[in-house]
């Protein structure tokens, strides 16, 4: 009789269910989850929605550094003893997030071999991400830049899974995070809508074939 094959772990119920582990909130969208220079004493677990990661400046401007979807951690920075959040915590879309305490985070990563896999796995893919985000500002067009934001909004090429509808954004985000104007943004994205690579129907959704403005040189 063939062996059942054991279920894939499941983050969510691990961290909900074990002794002295998180708590589930529901956040609306443009909800605050925390802010700059508030404690950072907590991680979190997107369970479904859209978070955006900003930094404000001493000057007073602002940048989008990160957009984060469900199975995505923030606030990771607390277990490597940072004291104060770097960046503020924003809802996008409806969210449904877990949030589990600094030293409970601790304490299940050193007894669940599962999550150390699991969570290590998503922090070097993060600071791939990173990298990859250096490239695209230094080398990239601000063409080039756009496209591939909205193919990672759309979590293109992660686990297999496609996303053809972006969460609604305005332009001016978009801008913040391609580092150029919201003129430029709406040009571009005309563009693009006129070669038959994204379409606007209510929502905003992006083909597969869009890669070609990241692949063309």
């Amino acid at each position: 009789m063939a062996q059942k094959k054991a279920a894939p772990f499941d983050p969510k119920m691990y961290l909900l269910h074990v002794r002295g582990g998180g708590a589930t909130k529901e956040y609306r969208k443009k909800h605050t989850i925390f802010v700059q220079g508030s404690p950072a004493d907590a991680v979190f677990y997107i369970e479904k929605g859209k978070v955006k990661l900003t930094v404000l400046s001493t000057r007073g401007k602002e940048a989008v550094v990160a957009i984060l979807g469900s199975g995505d951690f923030f606030g990771e920075g607390c277990l490597a003893g940072q004291p104060l959040r770097m960046a503020t915590a924003t809802a996008i879309t409806e969210c449904s997030i877990l949030r589990v305490k600094r030293e409970a985070m601790m304490r299940m990563l050193r007894d669940e071999p599962s999550l150390s896999e699991l969570f290590m796995s998503y922090l070097l893919s993060r600071n791939v991400r990173i990298e990859e985000d250096l490239v695209d500002q230094l080398f990239n067009s601000s063409e080039k830049r756009l496209a591939r934001i909205l193919l990672l909004l759309t979590r293109f090429g992660k686990d297999g899974q496609h996303e053809v509808v972006v969460p609604k954004i305005s332009q001016e985000t978009l801008a913040e995070m391609v580092g150029t104007t919201r003129s430029r943004v709406s040009s571009f994205m005309n563009k693009f809508r006129k070669l038959g690579f994204i379409e606007y129907n209510g929502d905003l959704q992006v083909h597969s074939s869009l890669m070609n403005i990241v692949l063309h040189d």
